[in-house]
Parts: structure tokens; C-alpha cells; sequence
């Protein structure tokens, strides 16, 4: 009942930002992105996801003892859908950029087509994915050529659309920038080809939504949504279609059904790959789900809702915009084609050797991307805080050949 003698309660956030700050061998500052990002991740996700109800078999074959991963799969494939705006989304995949390989391949089953449309603003790594994947199938990659920074849409009609699968389109794209998915989905409102959106899912929070725009494919890397950096992996893919295209969707669907005592339960609804099932006519060669990251990522859309992850996008939004306001002022330094249309990604381009800058800065134990040699990229998540921001610019004030 008396006083405790603490100070005034802080966030969990600002709680391990002050136990970090009193550790000697604190991490470097991380502005990097590119598809995986530094959010926060709750802890209450690691004693969650750690629970035994969710560690079943590898794969839930058997309702009557999988109901725990079976119910957390139905669950994440409706939060997709919601973020999507589509009809269907799997029970994930391996990562973003194989999302995208297997979007191209339901699209060459589904149309028959063997031209792929891809613009050069989507992120190369899942290009050379996807070129990779199909590499024996036969398909020719059209690309769609950027102008300031976006797509452009100029020369699209000199293709016969009706000889194309897809036609990929990333916003955000691997600049940072908003492309128009009206656009495109109007483009294509008469051809064969389907629209594959590309996106993160936590920008989707405050953008409109794939389905809105007329895209008949949603994928993207749901590494942001609760789990960590890790190195590089492992991440999941995320995979949400058009109920017409549903019986050339690649991995597993669950769904909900009652039982014999009308009890709600769950179950593998759609396995179209499966061995036992569709054996040589399998639609994809995928048939394992990211299960832990997946319950992770739904875990974090849980405790977030529908208003806690818009706020979060608009907050890294705030910080991104604040950055590209202190930056532009900065001599060598310059918003790439003055865009200001972006949500926590920009693109930077200075007379400096981007190279020569990025070693400089992992020596102030500053980290960011490199796009091109003159060209240089950051993203600002909510862990990124106004002091970071101004280590980060005065760097680059201070930065000479």
C-alpha cells in the first residue's frame, strides 16, 4: 500500500529500448527494409505461441487432435482476407517472394498463357524468386519499365494482354512508393491476364485494399506482423485469391464446419497438392505452411485490432515523413524524384558513393539498404525513435568523401 519509490510506468517498448540502452554492447540502429522490417514484437507473442495447445503433428491430418493449430490457421486465413479485401487466403507459405512465384504459376494453370508482366519496381529479390521457380516452364518475363520511381504504364498497350498470365504490380513498392492499383485493374478489365498485388501487410492497414483495387491475387511477406528479423528467415508467405481461382490455390485451406454433436470445429478443407490427392495433377509443388510463424502473425493481429495496426502504419508514417523532411535539406542528399508518397520506405539519391556511405555508417553502427551506387534507402518502423532519427541525419550531415 505505500510507495514503491519507481517512476511513472513506461511502455513495454520504451521498458526493453531502456534495459537495451544499459547494455554495452547495444545493437546497431537498423533503417533497413526491403521486405523485412524491425518492428516491435510483443513479448506476450513468445509466451503465447509457446503455449501446447498449438504444438500438434506437422501437418493436422487429424482433426480430433489438431483443433488447437487448425482453429489459429482459420483464424489467420480470415485476417488475410480482411487485410486483402479478397475472398480465400492459404494457410501460408514459405516467404514473399515464393507467394509470388506461385501466384505466376496459378496464373499460367488458370489462363493457359505462358507471358509474365512484371514491373521493375517490385522487389528484385522476388524477380529472380519467381525467375528461378519457373525456369523449365517454358515462360517468357515482360518487364514494365520505371519512371520517377514508379511504374509505367505507357507502352502496355502495345502488349496483347490476352497473351499474358499476370501482371505483377508491388505497392509499396521496392522504392517505397504508392503505385496506382486502379490503374492497372482497369487496364486489365478485359484480358485474360489476372492482376497479382504485391504489398506489406501492415501498409495495407492504411492504403486501400488489393480486392478494392480489382486484384484477383494478393501476396506478400507477413514477417513484419510479430515475428523477428532472425537473420533473414524464417519468414511466411502470404496468399489470398478470388473465389473463382480457388481449386488452383497452392497449399491448404482450412475451414470451420460443425460435428456430429453440432459443436464447431475444424478442419483441412482444400489440400490441392496433397500426394494422396491429387498425386500428378498437383497445382503446386507446396505443401507445408509456415505454422509458427503464421500463429505468431495472428497472435500480433489479435492484440493490435482493427485500430491498433492502422495506428502503428501511420505512426512509422509520421516518422518516415519526418526523416524525409531532414533529409531533403541535407547537401549531397535528395528525395528520390521529390516523392513524398510513401508509407515507411524512401528511396534517397546523393552525389556520394552509396557504398563508401553504407561502411561508413555501420561504423556509427547505423544500418540501411543500398539500391543502387548513387542510391541509397531507409524505413522507419515504431522502434525508431526521434533520437535515432537525428543520429541517422546528422551522419549524413557530417558525411564526406
Amino acid at each position: 500500500k505505500g510507495i514503491l519509490g519507481l517512476e511513472r510506468g513506461i511502455s513495454e517498448l520504451e521498458l526493453t529500448n531502456f534495459i537495451s540502452s544499459i547494455n554495452t554492447n547495444n545493437d546497431a540502429v537498423c533503417f533497413s527494409g526491403g521486405g523485412v522490417y524491425d518492428h516491435y514484437v510483443p513479448k506476450i507473442i513468445d509466451f503465447i505461441a509457446s503455449r501446447s495447445e498449438f504444438n500438434t503433428a506437422y501437418t493436422p491430418y487429424q482433426p480430433e487432435v489438431s483443433q488447437g493449430t487448425l482453429q489459429y490457421i482459420y483464424e489467420f486465413q480470415s485476417m488475410i482476407c480482411e487485410l486483402s479485401g479478397l475472398d480465400i487466403s492459404n494457410a501460408s507459405l514459405y516467404d514473399g517472394a515464393s507467394a509470388l512465384a506461385e501466384a505466376c504459376s496459378l496464373a499460367i494453370a488458370h489462363t493457359g498463357n505462358k507471358k509474365i508482366l512484371i514491373s521493375e519496381t517490385v522487389n528484385p529479390i522476388y524477380i529472380e524468386v519467381t525467375k528461378t521457380y519457373l525456369k523449365y516452364r517454358d515462360v517468357e518475363f515482360i518487364y514494365l519499365s520505371k519512371k520517377n520511381g514508379i511504374t509505367d504504364f505507357a507502352n502496355i498497350d502495345k502488349i496483347n494482354l490476352d497473351e499474358v498470365a499476370c501482371v505483377a504490380l508491388q505497392s509499396p513498392n521496392f522504392f517505397g512508393y504508392i503505385e496506382d492499383w486502379n490503374m492497372l485493374s482497369q487496364i486489365l478489365k478485359d484480358s485474360k491476364a489476372l492482376f497479382i498485388a504485391v504489398s506489406d501487410p501492415i501498409s495495407l492497414s492504411i492504403l486501400k485494399s488489393p480486392g478494392d483495387c480489382g486484384a484477383d491475387i494478393y501476396v506478400g511477406e507477413g514477417q513484419p506482423l510479430g515475428n523477428y528479423l532472425s537473420y533473414g528467415g524464417p519468414n511466411l508467405g502470404l496468399f489470398a485469391i478470388k473465389e473463382k481461382l480457388k481449386r488452383k490455390l497452392p497449399g491448404r485451406v482450412v475451414g470451420r464446419t460443425n460435428d456430429t454433436n453440432n459443436k464447431t470445429g475444424f478442419v483441412l478443407t482444400l489440400q490441392t497438392r496433397e500426394q494422396h490427392i491429387r498425386r500428378s495433377k498437383a497445382t503446386s509443388n507446396i505443401c507445408t505452411n509456415q505454422g509458427l510463424i503464421a500463429l505468431r502473425s495472428v497472435i500480433y493481429m489479435s492484440l493490435l485490432g482493427k485500430e491498433g495496426l492502422p495506428k502503428l502504419a501511420k505512426l512509422c508514417f509520421q516518422k518516415a515523413q519526418y526523416a524525409a523532411d531532414q533529409i531533403s535539406k541535407i547537401s549531397g542528399f535528395s528525395l528520390y524524384f521529390n516523392r513524398r508518397d510513401f508509407v515507411k520506405e524512401f528511396t534517397v539519391k546523393t552525389k556520394f558513393s552509396a557504398e563508401k556511405i553504407k561502411k561508413n555508417a555501420e561504423k556509427h553502427k547505423i544500418l540501411f539498404d543500398i539500391v543502387d551506387k548513387n542510391l541509397i534507402k531507409f524505413s522507419f518502423t515504431e522502434k525508431r525513435t526521434k533520437s535515432d532519427i537525428d543520429t541517422l541525419i546528422n551522419f549524413l550531415k557530417s558525411y564526406y568523401e
